[in-house]
């Protein structure tokens, strides 16, 4: 929460599953797309929360599954549990707040009494969520009764439905609209509530983050009938959300550029960087595109031609140094030359090239420090490497770096059985 000095210029709370995450999309077109855009233009001054009704388990399982960016905020288990940074930091008094007229004993024995819940797994089940499956009729015929019961019994409790089989037991202070604005009343309190928020969701869990006052949303193409019907009936004169026409994540970019809340273009869905500008250049994306063209290279979705080869070279040092994450010392342009011979390598096959948590800063007048994480994923393999670039910008050309030295060590468990098929 600390990372940024000042107001974020933008907040995006994003559901998972559906949302950010398109499960009928193995390639994961749409999410690689959004991580360029993000790591390239947002990263650095704006903030990035999931929204997920994941328990901690089930989120970590869908991190290792998929290639999800590192959050600034994990709002989880339908907003009764929010944590920070990428070591999952609890926020404890959201928890001492949701303690008020809550038993989950009283809960667990109460639901026990419909035989037509059937029990989610135990690493869906929560301290502050109570978790189950039921057909939609059932669902609804026992949600008022349920309530009334909780209700005698002297506790304040919410339940929500949603994906047409999940029926969620939680506080009634809980869930993620309620959740997002504690974290936007704790920003005010620091003076820095975001420029601009975007919630972006697919089901009826979600609609809570769709009714915070003065937040943009929007609901991607493949939304589920229950958040269409509560938009019909709630929302669907209010200026602030979209409807948009493209599926998960692709969809939130379309929001972007729909709301005007910044630049929509993500790097990956340039195909030619030499004809094409970008409106902000900064180290950080100078990164992210060079990482695509090595993607694109070994894929062979780039012609081989000695002028592609040359054209990255003049922007690498020529006394410049590679520190492979062996701990071997090499000339940089030595490493561009392998890759030449690469070419097509990874032809055919599923391979994929991605950074996380980039970051930059001015250490002189003309130099750069540039770290971030660079994952690679092929076949079922995943590796990563911590990477920090010193780079220099040119004085004769405006808006353009020079690599001068690489160093890259590998992230604890993701390091390659094999160190010397590891090139950059």
């Amino acid at each position: 929460m600390d990372r940024l000095h000042g107001s974020a210029r933008l907040m995006v709370v994003s559901d998972l599953d559906s949302t950010m995450v398109d499960h009928d999309d193995p390639d994961d077109i749409s999410l690689l797309s959004f991580n360029a855009l993000w790591e390239s233009y947002y990263r650095h001054d704006s903030l990035l929360v999931f929204s997920t009704g994941r328990s901690p388990t089930s989120y970590k399982l869908l991190r290792n599954e998929k290639p999800l960016l590192t959050p600034d905020v994990a709002v989880m288990s339908v907003g009764t549990e929010i944590a920070y940074g990428e070591a999952l930091v609890v926020d404890a008094g959201w928890e001492e707040y949701l303690n008020h007229k809550w038993d989950r004993e009283i809960i667990v024995e109460e639901t026990s009494k419909f035989p037509e819940l059937t029990p989610q797994s135990e690493i869906d089940q929560r301290p502050h969520k109570v978790s189950f499956y039921v057909e939609e009729v059932k669902a609804l015929a026992i949600i008022d009764v349920l309530a009334e019961r909780l209700e005698k019994l002297g506790l304040d409790v919410k339940i929500i439905y949603s994906s047409g089989i999940a029926l969620d037991v939680l506080p009634r202070g809980a869930g993620k609209g309620q959740a997002l604005a504690y974290l936007m009343k704790k920003f005010a309190l620091d003076g820095k509530l975001p420029a601009n928020t975007l919630v972006c969701g697919d089901s009826g869990n979600d609609a809570e983050l769709f009714s915070i006052p003065e937040v943009y949303g929007v609901m991607v193409s493949n939304a589920k009938e229950e958040l269409l019907q509560w938009y019909a009936e709630n929302m669907k004169s209010n200026p602030y959300i979209l409807r948009a026409t493209d599926r998960c994540a692709a969809g939130i970019i379309q929001a972007i550029g729909y709301f005007g809340l910044g630049t929509n273009v993500s790097p990956r869905d340039i195909k030619d960087f030499q004809k094409c500008k970008a409106e902000i250049i900064n180290p950080g994306h100078e990164v992210v595109k060079f990482y695509l063209f090595y993607e694109r290279w070994r894929r062979a979705e780039v012609e081989m031609a000695g002028q592609h080869m040359q054209n990255i070279k003049s922007f690498f040092y020529s006394l410049g140094t590679f520190v492979h994450p062996s701990g071997i010392e090499q000339p940089i342009h030595q490493c561009i030359d392998a890759m030449e011979s690469l070419h097509g390598d990874r032809q055919g096959k599923r391979f994929q090239v991605w950074v996380d948590q980039l970051s930059s800063a001015q250490i002189g007048s003309d130099t750069w420090l540039v770290k971030c994480k660079k994952w690679e994923s092929y076949g079922e393999d995943k590796h990563c490497c911590l990477t920090t670039i010193l780079m220099s910008s040119k004085a004769e050309i405006p808006n353009e770096f020079i690599w001068l030295h690489m160093h890259q060590t590998w992230l604890d468990g993701f390091g390659v059985k094999q160190p010397e098929t590891w090139l950059l």
